[in-house]
């Protein structure tokens, strides 16, 4: 699962002290000042790729953060990361071991926040995209069902004891994220079938639930990411440089999209700052589901991941 494979350290990582965008006390030249402060983050498959990316600008932005996955290993790495990622953190980072597929690690984690004077933002991130993912013929049948177990149900336990803690410390005001794909928008010839099924059923899930939890002031919101530089697509796609160009090419950036990049949108989600925005589809993609023919020439360079 993404929890599992997802821990390796992040790639592309260029000293801050070397280009100056990446310091302790800012992301891009942008000095934190505070957007989550007080408040407690859930995050799954948090060792690695987006959500070590986004536990490190949420202790930068005051949060506090349990980190979750289902390898303890690869927290225990992730927790390092975040911590000299973010040295002047206010609030507290901790890891507990979760497999977003049983809902009683779900609830243990969620239930975690307790102490803490209740949970404000649940990130479910976690996910698997696995290698045999195919078509509707050759996809097998314990694939399809370990794929919706992890991608479908892990989101469906994570806002289910969202909510219910939420209004166990009657919360007026919380924000729930949901990690869907652009793959649940547009079709592929190149088919991942059980992932894209996961995914669809993850942006209708979020939209039901921002409707019906609206008035209790429980924004639910899914984000799309284009395919990432993580290690998950990373190890996804192997050594085969085919496979690789097939989906680069669609990128109109030329690019596959940064972990950093998808955290600065779950922390504006996560935010007040977005308190209108609910049961949206937030696509972050580089322009690839607005693109037909792309541009030619070389790729314009990517922001530098947080964790090393």
């Amino acid at each position: 699962m993404a929890s599992d494979r997802n821990h390796y350290e992040l790639n592309r990582h260029t000293d801050a002290s070397q280009n100056g965008t990446n310091g302790v006390n800012g992301v891009n030249g942008v000095t934190p000042r505070g957007r989550l402060a007080g408040k407690n983050a859930v995050i799954t498959g948090g060792a690695g790729g987006i959500g070590l990316e986004t536990t490190i600008l949420f202790l930068r932005e005051g949060a506090s953060v349990l980190m979750c996955d289902i390898s303890e290993p690869a927290l225990k790495r992730a927790i390092a990361i975040a911590k000299k990622a973010a040295p002047h953190m206010t609030g507290k980072v901790e890891t507990i071991k979760c497999d977003v597929s049983k809902e009683s690690d779900v609830q243990a984690a969620v239930e975690h926040l307790d102490a803490w004077g209740g949970l404000d933002v649940m990130f479910n991130n976690a996910g698997i995209m696995h290698s045999d993912d195919a078509d509707a013929i050759d996809t097998p049948e314990k694939i399809w069902d370990l794929t919706q177990n992890i991608n479908v149900k892990g989101v469906w336990y994570g806002s289910k004891h969202a909510v219910l803690a939420l209004r166990r410390h009657n919360k007026k005001v919380a924000s729930i994220i949901n990690t869907a794909s652009m793959v649940a928008l547009v079709g592929s010839a190149t088919p991942q079938l059980a992932y894209t099924a996961s995914k669809g059923a993850v942006l209708a899930m979020t939209r039901e639930l921002a409707i019906v939890h609206a008035r209790e002031g429980y924004r639910f919101n899914a984000l799309c990411p284009a395919p990432l530089n993580t290690p998950l697509l990373q190890d996804w796609l192997g050594d085969d440089q085919e496979k690789r160009h097939r989906r680069e090419v669609h990128f109109p950036m030329g690019r596959f999209g940064e972990a950093i990049e998808q955290a600065q949108a779950v922390l504006w989600l996560a935010s007040d700052e977005s308190s209108f925005v609910n049961g949206t589809d937030f696509v972050v993609d580089g322009g690839l589901t607005k693109a037909y023919v792309t541009p030619e020439g070389p790729a314009p360079a990517p922001p530098n991941n947080l964790g090393r």
